[in-house]
């Protein structure tokens, strides 16, 4: 599909009148057929889900509702864009009708310097969403949750923050739900494993992997002083069954009873399960649930995650070891995030954000943070796609 080259010309003529020195960022025709293409697709695909067929494949229907979904952002953001063009246009031509009218010129200058703003906006927006997608974004993530520096303090913060991450769950309007945990004897977790359900999970998430450092008095402090304790976050897409295709002679699978803090046993059924992948060494142990079936099930879904991980690493070196860089050893010195809660405020290092509302944020409210991690991405990835063109 081609537009027609005096189309482009009257486009680049509408932003040139306004006297801007910053080029069209459409003025190339490619561009302009890519978005005119993804409207094509995002009505192709609005059809294809209207038909009462779609149903009987509830694994196709669910593909096409996610490609839709993707596309439904990038499509609104191209007609509210082209119905301002359309409105510049307009005032364009006012311009160009009002003559010696003065008044008229100067009211339709104004009317073009408003709206060739709001199309500059625009303009940012859709190269923002037209930037090249993680093919994860849209996947449910394994969290995994260790506690690190600081000992009985360090497993505390960590079930904190497991149920941080609940609570921004429940406001995305996502399900989590705990795979695993070891618990600490004051109530912690020295490890946690859950996964979070829901629309774009990891696009949200992906940026919480690394060390986050917590500075307050431990409840078992008497004297007052201020300790500084570290956990590590990880954040893995989930991979499913077509991603990761895993031999089942590659597996050793053992059962055995539940236990509990200390060791004690839970139950006297061979319910818990130890799932190890042979060739990679990675082994998976689940005892949440009384179902030896379901604690499989589970086991597999974080096994399926850590694989994909690998996989990743071994065709991404570089980038692998960036992320591995991420969660480092749990030491102090290698954080992301640090949570004072003397002073009530977190920082994440990384974008130099500090906010005074640390008691607001362990309830969840991380829109903020996550939101400004995102931007500054995005805002690294819009500035290599410049260089690279």
């Amino acid at each position: 599909m081609s537009l027609p080259a005096n189309n482009l010309k009257n486009e680049l003529d509408i932003y040139r009148s306004t006297g801007r020195d910053k080029p069209c960022p459409y003025k190339n025709r490619f561009m302009l057929e890519k978005l005119e293409q993804i409207e094509a697709r995002y009505q192709a695909l609005t059809e294809e889900l209207s038909s009462p067929d779609i149903y009987s494949d509830q694994s196709n229907y669910a593909k096409l509702s996610r490609q839709h979904r993707s596309l439904g952002e990038i499509v609104k953001k191209y007609r509210e864009w082209k119905a301002v063009k359309e409105e510049l246009a307009g005032a364009k031509e006012l311009f160009d009708l009002s003559g010696d009218d003065e008044e008229m010129r100067e009211m339709a200058r104004f009317e073009m310097e408003s709206l060739t703003t709001r199309l500059e906006k625009h303009d940012d927006e859709l190269r923002v969403l037209l930037l090249p997608r993680d093919p994860n974004d849209d996947k449910n993530v394994i969290v995994e949750i260790r506690a690190g520096t600081g000992g009985d303090e360090a497993t505390l913060f960590a079930a904190e923050i497991l149920r941080m991450y609940g609570r921004y769950a429940e406001r995305q309007r996502w399900k989590m739900e705990i795979l695993d945990a070891s618990e600490s004897g004051i109530g912690g977790f020295k490890e946690a494993i859950a996964i979070i359900e829901g629309d774009k999970v990891y696009s949200k998430l992906r940026y919480e992997s690394g060390v986050h450092r917590v500075q307050r008095v431990p409840q078992t402090e008497t004297s007052g002083r201020i300790h500084t304790s570290a956990i590590t976050v990880a954040i893995l897409p989930e991979a499913e069954e077509v991603d990761v295709k895993i031999n089942q002679n590659d597996l050793r699978i053992d059962t055995f009873c539940s236990s509990g803090p200390g060791g004690q046993s839970v139950n006297t059924t061979y319910s818990a399960v130890r799932i190890t992948h042979m060739p990679s060494g990675l082994v998976v142990s689940m005892q949440d649930e009384k179902s030896q079936i379901k604690n499989r099930e589970k086991a597999m879904r974080v096994l399926r995650a850590r694989l994909q991980e690998l996989e990743e690493q071994k065709q991404h070196e570089a980038q692998a070891s960036e992320r591995r860089s991420m969660v480092g050893s749990g030491d102090r010195s290698e954080k992301i995030r640090t949570y004072n809660f003397k002073e009530n405020r977190v920082s994440d290092h990384r974008i130099g954000l500090t906010i005074h509302q640390l008691d607001l944020v362990m309830e969840g409210a991380l829109d903020e943070l996550i939101n400004a991690l995102v931007a500054h991405y995005q805002t690294e990835k819009l500035k290599a796609e410049t260089v690279a063109a």
